[in-house]
C-alpha cells in the first residue's frame, strides 16, 4: 500500500500536515467479494444508463408521450444518468483496481455534484407529484393549469435549485482543511463524514449546509406528502372500484419511486446512529444512490401501459427500417 505520508504536505511555515488525498474504504472489508461486487455494480450501471436513456429517447420521439407527466419523467431520467455517474464509475474503478484513493478536490467535486443532483431530484419528484395532484384532483382544469409554459418553468426551477446548491457548496467546501485521519468509511464522499474529518472550524459551514438541506430535501418531501394525501383522499371518494384503480394506476409508479428514494434517505440521515444502523448505512446508501436510478426505468416501463406501447412501437419501427432500408 502507498505510504500515507505521500498523501500529506507541510503547511507553509507550520508543523501541521494537510491531507491531499482520502481513502474511500468502500467495500474493502469484503476482499473476497470485490470481483463479484464489480460485476454486479457494472451490470446495474449499464442497465441504469440504458434504461434511462431509452426513456429520454422515447419521450422525445413518440408523439403520444408528449404530455406533462412524460416530460417530467424525461427530465427525471436525464437526471438519473448524471446522478448515478457521479458515484458508480469511481466505485467500479476502486473495486476493479483496488485503488481506493481520491484527491481532496475530487472528493469535494463529487460531493458538490451529488448534492446538486439530489436537490434537483427532490424538486422534480415534488413537481411530478403536483402534476398527478392536478390530474386526479382537478381533472377538468388540468389541461389549462398544467400547460407547456408551466411545465418548462417547473422543470427549469428544479434544475436551477440544484445549480444554486452547487454554487453554495462550491463557496463553502473549499474552506475546509483536512489534517488527518484520511479514511472515509463509505463508497462515496458523504458530507457528514467529511465534516467529521475536517480540522478547520465548521461552526459556520455546518448550519448553512443543514438549513439548505432542510429547504431542499425536507420541504419538497412535505409538499410531495401533502400532494399524495390529497390524491389518496380524492381516490377514496371515487364511487366505482374500477375508477379508483384507474386513478391510482396513474400515480402508483411515481409513488413507489418516491417511497424508495425518501425512505432510504431518512434511514441513512435521520435515524439515530446505532451500531446496527451504522453497519447497514452503506446498504441503505446503495438503495438511494444506485438502486433508485435503476428502479426508475424498470418501474415506469413495467407498470405503465402507454410507455410499454411506445416501446413496442419503437421496436416495430426499428425492425421495419432494418427490413426496408430504402
Amino acid at each position: 500500500p502507498r505510504d500515507r505520508m505521500q498523501l500529506m504536505e507541510k503547511g507553509e511555515g507550520e508543523n501541521q500536515t494537510f491531507i491531499m488525498e482520502f481513502i474511500l474504504l468502500g467495500f474493502g472489508d469484503l476482499p473476497e467479494l470485490q470481483i463479484l461486487l464489480f460485476l454486479v455494480f457494472l451490470v446495474i450501471y449499464i442497465a441504469t444508463m440504458a434504461g434511462n436513456l431509452l426513456i429520454v429517447a422515447l419521450v422525445v420521439t413518440d408523439q403520444h408521450l408528449h404530455t406533462p407527466m412524460y416530460f417530467f419523467l424525461g427530465n427525471l431520467s436525464c437526471l438519473e444518468t448524471c446522478y448515478t455517474s457521479t458515484i458508480l464509475p469511481r466505485l467500479l474503478v476502486s473495486l476493479l483496481t483496488g485503488d481506493r484513493t481520491i484527491s481532496v478536490e475530487g472528493c469535494i467535486t463529487q460531493l458538490v455534484l451529488f448534492g446538486s443532483l439530489v436537490t434537483t431530484e427532490c424538486y422534480l419528484l415534488t413537481v411530478m407529484s403536483y402534476d398527478r395532484y392536478l390530474a386526479i384532483c382537478k381533472p377538468l382544469h388540468y389541461g389549462a393549469l398544467m400547460n407547456g409554459r408551466l411545465c418548462l418553468q417547473l422543470a427549469a426551477g428544479s434544475w436551477i435549485s440544484g445549480f444554486l446548491v452547487c454554487t453554495i457548496f462550491m463557496c463553502l467546501m473549499p474552506q475546509l482543511i483536512f489534517c488527518g485521519p484520511n479514511e472515509i468509511d463509505h463508497f462515496f464522499c458523504d458530507f457528514t463524514l467529511l465534516i467529521q474529518l475536517s480540522c478547520s472550524d465548521t461552526s459556520q459551514i455546518t448550519p448553512v449546509i443543514y438549513i439548505f438541506s432542510f429547504l431542499d430535501a425536507v420541504s419538497p418531501f412535505l409538499l410531495t406528502l401533502t400532494s399524495y394525501v390529497c390524491i389518496i383522499v380524492t381516490i377514496l371518494r371515487i364511487p366505482s372500484t374500477s375508477g379508483r384503480q384507474k386513478a391510482f394506476s396513474t400515480c402508483s409508479s411515481h409513488l413507489i419511486v418516491v417511497t424508495i428514494f425518501y425512505g432510504t434517505i431518512m434511514i441513512v440521515y435521520m435515524l439515530p446512529k446505532s451500531s446496527t444502523l451504522r453497519a447497514l448505512n452503506k446498504v441503505f446508501s446503495v438503495c438511494y444512490t444506485v438502486l433508485t436510478p435503476l428502479a426508475n426505468p424498470l418501474i415506469y416501463s413495467l407498470r405503465n401501459r402507454e410507455f410499454k406501447e411506445a416501446l413496442i412501437n419503437a421496436v416495430r419501427r426499428s425492425v421495419t427500417l432494418r427490413k426496408n432500408p430504402d
